[in-house]
């Protein structure tokens, strides 16, 4: 999920919030959501929603089957 890392990094740019505050914001781990950035670790299902949530976009957006953000 390469582009999972990428999509991961930017939104959480965008919104001008460091790693720890993503984290704290979803509920995970700084260090769990540090390796997603990093593609060292893969979220479950579960998780991939709570991220997807807290961007406020689609799963297919978040691990880059669409370049649609909407949900």
């Amino acid at each position: 999920m390469t582009k999972l890392s990428e999509r991961l990094y930017s939104l959480r740019k965008e919104r001008n919030l460091t790693q720890l505050l993503a984290a704290e914001g979803m509920g995970i781990p700084f260090s769990t959501y540090r390796r997603y950035e990093k593609k060292e670790r893969e979220p479950d299902v579960s998780v991939l929603v709570q991220i997807a949530d807290f961007y406020d976009v689609s799963l297919d957006y978040l691990v880059g089957r669409s370049e649609k953000r909407e949900r």
